[in-house]
Order: structure tokens, then sequence, then C-alpha cells
């Protein structure tokens, strides 16, 4: 079935018929990071349609039907199912206008026919085919079947022939050709990205120059409607390499992004782009050396801590509590162990973690350290606690931590515990933080 759309990329609008309407749901990713939102409406097909389902690499179209918006395009088999966000049913036999999002189709459009550009060329300099391509919201990429490094020398290549042919500006048609004289197409390419259940005669895309290629996209009718083509850089995996892209509108706006990027870039380093590479690699040296010296302080601090502790008046309490809350790293607890050499004290209970902020508590790290008994007994519960993951033996328990705020809860359990293990008073070192 070649719908409407793949007749004519350029319908903006178009009048048909409502061939069935089913109730239905849609879940759509929602911003931010929580759970996607379930969307209630009705599956509608019509008898033709203008909106693009979903297909070969590339993603649906939007739009409205009679003023209703489309949330998705599927295609199943020979009908292009519109999921319409609403909830008035449609009456079978009714009137449906379709009303196209062009700046969508458009963009669809030059990201498709850019690819197929790209991707004729890439075989025709490198013999490299591409086994498959992604069009994605921003950026899109096709994947070539080569484990060799591609250069930024080969994308400008590649990226100033097909700018080349746009400049040229040549026509771009499509054929419908029956399946069974498929064979008499020389050079024709694989079928790359028709779904598998299409019916009925296979659509080819021609362009001036280079060999057909079946697709089931939406394209321009010229090349020079692409305006340009920008490679922005191959990236390697494990047994081929993606080269990212961005054709058309893309372009400018991928442009304008970068050099608003060099602004604050500019603005936050104090100087002009020519510095830019200068003035990082400074900066880099610059926080190796704080590091150096904040790991020195830190090694201090930790030594102070336990130097402080042995000077606590005798007899030591039974557990000791030691916290720090301003985004100390894990060294610290181990330099602080490694200097503490005195007896009789039972379990160590020490954290660090970085302070919080807002709603968000801090995260950071625990060890318990001491009698195994007692460490076997307080590490899980603590972990629960503090909303975290660790694993001990052998008189050490340590893991990381997600609520730092609840070590007070800790602290409770513990003062509970050797307040009723032991008839007399029990010495306690407050809980320290910064």
């Amino acid at each position: 079935m070649v719908f409407k759309c793949q007749e004519d990329s350029f319908l903006k609008q178009f009048l048909t018929t409502v061939v069935s309407c089913e109730e239905a749901k849609l879940k759509v990713p929602s911003n931010g990071d929580s759970e996607p939102i379930e969307l209630e409406g009705y599956n509608v097909i019509c008898e033709d349609t203008i909106l693009f389902p979903e297909g070969g690499g590339q993603p649906c179209d939007y739009g409205t039907i009679n003023g209703l918006p489309v949330r998705s395009v599927i295609r199943q088999g020979k009908d292009a199912v519109h999921f319409v966000e609403t909830c008035k049913r449609f009456e079978v036999g009714s009137e449906a206008r379709q009303v196209l999002d062009w700046e969508r189709r458009l963009d669809h459009m030059q990201q498709h026919s850019g690819q197929h550009l790209i991707t004729e060329l890439f075989d025709k300099e490198f013999t490299y085919n591409t086994t498959s391509w992604w069009l994605g919201s921003e950026v899109s990429y096709i994947e070539l079947n080569t484990k060799h490094v591609i250069t930024r020398e080969s994308l400008d290549v590649i990226e100033n022939m097909a700018n080349d042919i746009i400049r040229e500006g040549r026509p771009v048609s499509v054929a419908l050709i029956e399946e069974s004289d498929l064979h008499e197409l020389k050079g024709l390419r694989a079928p790359r990205g028709l779904p598998k259940d299409v019916e009925g005669p296979v659509r080819v895309i021609r362009i001036e120059g280079q060999r057909d290629n079946m697709c089931c996209g939406t394209h321009v009718n010229n090349l020079s409607q692409l305006q340009c083509v920008k490679l922005l850089y191959a990236e390697k995996s494990k047994n081929s390499v993606n080269v990212y892209f961005v054709v058309g509108q893309r372009v400018p706006k991928v442009l304008g992004q970068c050099f608003e990027r060099e602004q604050q870039v500019t603005l936050a380093l104090k100087g002009g782009p020519p510095q830019h590479v200068e003035l990082i690699q400074k900066l880099q040296n610059n926080l190796k050396a704080t590091k150096k010296s904040f790991q020195k302080l830190l090694k201090d601090l930790a030594i102070m801590e336990a130097e402080k502790l042995e000077s606590l008046p005798k007899p030591l309490p039974k557990y000791y509590s030691l916290h720090k809350k301003d985004g100390i790293e894990p060294d610290f607890i181990n330099t602080f162990l490694r200097n503490v050499s005195v007896e009789g004290i039972l379990l160590f209970f020490l954290t660090v973690s970085e302070p919080s902020v807002g709603r968000q508590p801090g995260k950071g790290h625990m060890v318990l350290k001491g009698d195994p008994e007692l460490v076997e007994q307080f590490g899980p519960k603590f972990m629960e606690i503090l909303d975290g993951k660790g694993n001990g033996k052998e008189g050490m328990y340590q893991g990381k931590i997600n609520d730092s705020d609840k070590i007070k809860l800790c602290e409770a359990l513990l003062e509970k515990h050797f307040g009723n293990v032991n008839n007399t008073e029990v010495k306690k070192e407050p809980a320290q933080g910064s």
C-alpha cells in the first residue's frame, strides 16, 4: 500500500473518509525522568493519509484530524493507524480533514534524503556499506560496515562532495515498481528499511546520478531543498562506525547552539575562542595542583581526628561516631582508621557525604569497623536506614549511602544498644561534622 503522503510528500492538507475508529490508549514520554504519560483517545483508520506512519528508520508525522491532535501513526499492513487524542469518537464514513505538521515533515524529508546521499557517497568513495540508520530528534547517524577509523579528513571529503551535488540541484523522483519487476533494475540497493509486511508495488527513490534505492519514507523532490549537509563526527563501535550528521534546517540550528556555547565558555574562561584550549589546559593544571593540596589537607585532618580521639578522657566510649558532610572523599575514613591505635572501642561508625541540597538528601560512603558480631548486626540495618547498598566481612562493613540525613536514626540504635548492654553510664563522643 502506497499512502498519499508517499505519492506527494509536499501535500499539507487532505480530505478523506474514516474507515474505522476504536478506543485506545497511548503512552508518551513525559518531561524529565518521571514515568510516561498515558493518553486516552481513539485509533482512527482513514481511506488514505498524508500523515506518514513510522517506518524505514523515519519517525511518524504529527498533525491533526478534524482539528484534533494526532500523537502517533503506525502502519498495520495496508492501513495507517492514527492515534487521535480526544474523548470524541469518529463516526465511520464521516469526513476526515487531515492537516500536516509541515515543519516536522520538512525536517524528516531533509534528513532522510540527505541520508541517501551520504550513504551513496560513502559506498562510492570508500566502499563502506550502510547497514542501518537512525533519524534522531536532534542528530541522525548512519551505521557503516567497517572497522576502519574514519578521520575528519575523510568526513570532509564526503561532506564537500555532498554539498557540491546539492548545489547542482539534482532531481529526486519516486517510482512504483511491481515486486516481480525489481530484478530488471540494475544496481538497485538492497531493501533496507522496508517494512516486512509491505504489500503491493515497491516504492523506489531515484536521485539523478545515484543508484535506485527501495524506501518507504518521504523525500524532497530536488536535492537543492536539502540546503546543506554537515557531517559532525564518526564514532567507532564494536564492528562498525556510526557517522553523525545534520541536514537542512538543522545545520544553522546546530551552528547557533555551538556559537551560544562558545560565548558561554568565553565568558567563563575570560578569553576568546583562540585561547580556549590554552585556558582549559591551564585550568586542568590548576585543578591537579589543588587536588594534590586537598589530598594533603585531607590526610592531615584525618590524622588530627584520630589524635583527638586518643586524647579523650578514659574510659573511652563503647562506640565512636564521626560524620563529615562537606563532600570529603572516602579516603578520609581509611586514613583515620589507619591512624587510630586506641583499644576498648567496640564499634566505629564513620560516614562521609555531600551536603543535603533542598529536598535531596546527601549521598556518601559509610564504614562500620569493630567487633564482628556488632558489625554484622548493624551493617545491614544501617544500609536500609540510609538507603544504601554494601557488604562486609571480618569486622568491616562498608557501602554507598543515599540519605545521610538519617544518620541520627542509626546513632539512636547504637545508643539504645550500648545503653542496654551496660549498667554503667556510657560515654559517647558527639557526632562531628562540618
